[in-house]
């Protein structure tokens, strides 16, 4: 049984994750409404990891009979300045989303929870990924600029995103 200041961290998590779905659901829109739907693909996948993400950790508390509390989840923000506002804003978020991983595995190492400790590695290489992407974007939206051509050709590359669901370990 897992122990319940587990089962409020993760359900706080759980939280968390369905906020960055939404979040990069809004930036999907936002890309859209300024015709970049390159952008919008990718944030719109962007979405459905963040939501597999929460269902992981959804499905992790029940297999450890816990009891799964999904909490009130803010409204997002809508707008963004620039193309490039957008992603440094995921980016930020990004950051944010793995200091409360982290935060979680040393809870679970404070808490001797071997099973979730060992879960949690899943999600720490994971942040690892999604930082490291989403700072190459924003490093070429950089070096695109305000050039049309640029933008265009990234726009044209972020199309061929398509959602990959994670594996079970």
């Amino acid at each position: 049984m897992i122990k319940q200041v587990m089962v409020d961290a993760i359900n706080e998590q759980i939280r968390k994750e369905m906020y960055s779905s939404n979040l990069y659901l809004a930036m999907a829109a936002y890309y859209h409404s300024i015709n970049m739907n390159g952008f919008a693909n990718w944030m719109r996948i962007q979405a459905q990891e963040e939501q597999s993400h929460a269902l992981k950790l959804f499905d992790y508390l029940l297999d450890r009979g816990g009891k799964v509390k999904l909490g009130q989840i803010n409204a997002t923000p809508t707008e963004w300045e620039s193309p490039l506002a957008g992603f440094e804003a995921a980016y930020a978020h990004e950051q944010s989303i793995t200091a409360s991983i982290n935060d979680l595995y040393d809870l679970a190492l404070q808490e001797k929870d071997h099973a979730s400790g060992t879960m949690l590695q899943w999600f720490i290489n994971e942040q690892v990924e999604e930082e490291a992407t989403v700072s190459e974007i924003v490093d070429r939206v950089k070096l695109a600029g305000e050039s049309g051509a640029g933008l265009f050709f990234l726009d044209s590359e972020l199309k061929s995103r398509v959602f990959t669901p994670p594996t079970a370990e």
